[in-house]
C-alpha cells in the first residue's frame, strides 16, 4: 500500500504526469516536479527582462554570450537574422539551466512570426536543436520538444520534424480540429489553453468559454483512434482549474500554482478533482478523415468552429508572442 496523498499536489501526480512551465530555475526547483520543463516566448521574455533588487538585468551575461554566439554563427545560420539566432539561444540557454530539475522533455517555443510559414518553422525547429547540441553536446536532444502553434502550416511542420524525429507540441490549441490534425500529423503533445492567453497579460481579463469540454473531448477522441498523441491542458489560472483537469495525460502548472497546490492539504478538499475526464463524454465523435488532407476544407472548418471563436482565440494568442518576440530581439539588439 502506498502512502496516502498529503497535499493537493501529491493527488494530482497521483492522476496525471507533472510538468512545470517557467524558466526561473528557483521556480522550477522550489517544486520538484521532474517530468517535462514546459516555455515559451512570453515566459521566455518575462524571465529575460528580471532584475534584481539593485535593478540590474539578472540575465545580462546568458544575453551578451547568446548574441556573441549568434554572431559566431553567420555562416553556419546563414539567411537569418542574428537577433533571431541569438534569441533561439537565450531560450535553450534558459532551458539547460533547468535540465537538472526534469526527467523529460524540455519544451521550446519556436518563432511566431513563422505560424504560417511551413518551410521556416521547420528550420527554426531544426536550429533550436543544433543549437542545444552546441551548447551541451551531452544532452540528449530526444529529449528536446518543439512548440509549433496550431495552424494548418505550423502543423504541416509537425509532420516533417517527426519523421524527422524531432517531437513536437501543438500549442495555441483550442478545437477539435485543430486536434484531429495534430493527432493526423504524429505530434506528440498538444496543449489545449483552457484560458485565453489574453487573461495573464490583461488584469481583470475573465474568459467566460474555458476549454474544459474540449480538454476532455480531445482525450477521449485520442483513446478512441488510439494516437500517440497526449492531452497537456495548458494557461491555468488557480488550483481549482488545474484539479478539475486531474486525469489528463500531462498537465503544465506555473510554479506559484504548484506552490499552492504542495501548501493545500489533500484532505478536507471540497473542490473539484478530475471532473473533466468523468463521464458525459460517451458521445459520437464527428469523423475529420475528410478535412485532415483537404487544406482549405480544414480552414474553413477551423473558421467554422465555435463560431470563429476559436480561430479568434489562436489569431489573439499568435499577436501576443509575436509582441514578446518582438520584445526578445531587441533585447538582442540593444
Amino acid at each position: 500500500m502506498g502512502s496516502e496523498p498529503t497535499s493537493l499536489l501529491d493527488v494530482l501526480r497521483s492522476h496525471s504526469a507533472v510538468d512545470c512551465d517557467t524558466f526561473d530555475v528557483e521556480g522550477a526547483s522550489d517544486v520538484q516536479f521532474r517530468v517535462d520543463l514546459d516555455q515559451s516566448v512570453a515566459i521566455a521574455y518575462h524571465e529575460l527582462i528580471r532584475v534584481d533588487d539593485k535593478g540590474d538585468q539578472v540575465h545580462s551575461q546568458l544575453i551578451k554570450s547568446s548574441i556573441e554566439y549568434a554572431s559566431s554563427k553567420r555562416e553556419a545560420f546563414a539567411g537569418v537574422d542574428v537577433a533571431e539566432v541569438a534569441v533561439e539561444c537565450m531560450m535553450v540557454k534558459l532551458a539547460l539551466k533547468i535540465v537538472p530539475y526534469l526527467k523529460g522533455f524540455s519544451h521550446i517555443q519556436t518563432n511566431p512570426k513563422y505560424s504560417y510559414n511551413t518551410e521556416k518553422t521547420i528550420g527554426n525547429a531544426s536550429r533550436i536543436v543544433r543549437i542545444f547540441r552546441d551548447l551541451e553536446p551531452s544532452f540528449d536532444t530526444k529529449r528536446v520538444c518543439i512548440k509549433i502553434p496550431s495552424t494548418w502550416e505550423g502543423l504541416q511542420a509537425c509532420r516533417v520534424l517527426e519523421s524527422r524525429g524531432i517531437a513536437t507540441l501543438a500549442t495555441t490549441m483550442f478545437c477539435m480540429e485543430q486536434a484531429a490534425l495534430a493527432a493526423h500529423v504524429g505530434c506528440t503533445y498538444i496543449a489545449p489553453y483552457i484560458n485565453e492567453l489574453r487573461v495573464h497579460f490583461d488584469p481583470g481579463y475573465v474568459d467566460e468559454s474555458k476549454a474544459f469540454s474540449f480538454c476532455g473531448k480531445a482525450q477521449k477522441y485520442y483513446e478512441k483512434i488510439r494516437s500517440k498523441t497526449q492531452v497537456l491542458p495548458a494557461s491555468l489560472t488557480s488550483i481549482q482549474e488545474v484539479m478539475m483537469l486531474a486525469g489528463s495525460n500531462h498537465i503544465t502548472v506555473s510554479p506559484p500554482l504548484l506552490k499552492k497546490l504542495a501548501e493545500t492539504p489533500a484532505n478536507p478538499w471540497e473542490g473539484d478533482t478530475g471532473s473533466v475526464f468523468r463521464g458525459g463524454l460517451e458521445q459520437a465523435f464527428e469523423d475529420y478523415k475528410q478535412i485532415l488532407e483537404d487544406e482549405s476544407a480544414w480552414r474553413l472548418a477551423f473558421t467554422r468552429s465555435q463560431q470563429g471563436k476559436s480561430e479568434g482565440k489562436n489569431i489573439q494568442a499568435v499577436n501576443i508572442f509575436c509582441e514578446k518576440q518582438e520584445g526578445l530581439e531587441k533585447l538582442a539588439r540593444a
